[in-house]
């Protein structure tokens, strides 16, 4: 049963509804653009009446009530996308008009201040619910969005792959015929000039299109996977790289440790190492580093893996490019794709490896962990 002074406060705010709701609804922010625009004095109005139901209710009921009627309300507001800003101005706005109201009411203190008591409780615990229920609705919207986008993108990316592929396919075609010839003329004109340095061109840019092919799909087809020697691979890269390294004047301090075998495609991950150490060469030529060093250092990780760092005596690359630099398309070069990298990345995870960066003033790694072949 409600209290006499309970009663007539109710009975007052009853009486005094229609005038309440209109001093609100001439005073609040409405946009144009809000599509919910002719809702906003109908949900005032269920505020309103929320009051006169906190003394008929429970706690429990009233939180249970107030949360349904905020949630329905954050609905409409994320819906609308309008600024929340508004909407918490124009709730408190109606706060304040019922304080006015209160004057009116010819209470004395204390049941002044019970009533404020819980005209707050009711606004407070409304704007809560609804903030928090507007942010919870305005995460999947953008969560939408993004999947969206995402899955645009990515189809994107599959068709800008399969035009790639294609195109890389007819380039590699007279490509394998030129390399063909090339041993021909080795054959027949074995002390001819400069065939070397055509085959060495071909082989690099052989390479590069082999990292766009790589970028269209995740296994090459008719390729199998197979053990292969660590060590053995190193060497072919440095004797790939040979005349690169002696243009370069670069000195390579090679530590390998056994000779653990690896599974998986040798042609992938040597393409892995030409790139980081061709990359090394590159940056100690173009900076005139004095003495340029490349170290080369495997040594076992633990009982399943191996790992290898390619390290070079060149300036530090800066923290900011540092964490950007195995994103693609990102290039500190003129004439680079910023694929290499990338690139190199993916062929190491597809192996369940780890590649990452590492560098310091006068010493930048690169550190490859990759499993060892135990079953070979």
């Amino acid at each position: 049963m409600l209290t006499q002074k309970k009663e007539a406060l109710l009975n007052f705010f009853k009486s005094q509804k229609k005038q309440l709701l209109y001093d609100w609804d001439k005073s609040i922010i409405v946009s144009d653009e809000d599509p919910f625009r002719d809702k906003i004095l109908a949900n005032g109005e269920s505020l309103f009446n929320l009051v006169l139901m906190v003394f008929k209710m429970t706690q429990e009921e009233l939180l249970e009530y107030i949360e349904y009627l905020a949630t329905s309300v954050s609905l409409e507001r994320a819906e609308a996308n309008i600024n929340i800003g508004e909407f918490v101005y124009n709730v408190n706005l109606g706060r304040s008009v019922l304080y006015s109201y209160l004057s009116k009411a010819e209470l004395d203190w204390s049941d002044m201040q019970e009533a404020i008591n819980l005209i707050n409780f009711c606004f407070d615990k409304f704007l809560y619910f609804a903030v928090s229920h507007y942010t919870e609705e305005k995460n999947k919207i953008i969560e939408e969005k993004t999947k969206y986008i995402d899955s645009t993108h990515q189809d994107r990316l599959t068709l800008l792959g399969q035009m790639t592929s294609s195109f890389i396919h007819e380039f590699r075609n007279p490509l394998t015929s030129i390399q063909g010839f090339i041993q021909l003329l080795k054959s027949d004109f074995p002390d001819m000039k400069y065939l070397d340095i055509i085959s060495n061109e071909l082989g690099q840019l052989n390479f590069r299109i082999s990292q766009f092919l790589l970028l269209s799909k995740k296994e090459l087809i008719g390729k199998e996977k197979s053990y292969f020697s660590l060590n053995t691979l190193i060497e072919e890269v440095l004797n790939f790289l040979y005349p690169s390294i002696l243009d370069g004047k670069v000195k390579i301090d090679k530590k390998l440790a056994g000779d653990p075998q690896l599974y998986g495609y040798a042609d992938e991950i040597r393409q892995v190492f030409i790139n980081i150490i061709f990359n090394a060469i590159d940056v100690l030529g173009h900076q005139g580093s004095e003495n340029p060093l490349i170290g080369i250092v495997s040594e076992s990780f633990d009982e399943t893996s191996v790992k290898i760092t390619v390290s070079n005596n060149g300036p530090m690359i800066p923290e900011e490019i540092q964490k950007t630099i195995f994103e693609p398309f990102f290039t500190t070069k003129k004439l680079g794709t910023g694929l290499g990298l990338f690139v190199c990345k993916e062929i190491i995870e597809k192996h369940k490896g780890e590649l990452y960066c590492k560098s310091l003033p006068k010493n930048t790694a690169f550190s490859i962990i990759l499993p060892i072949a135990l079953d070979t």
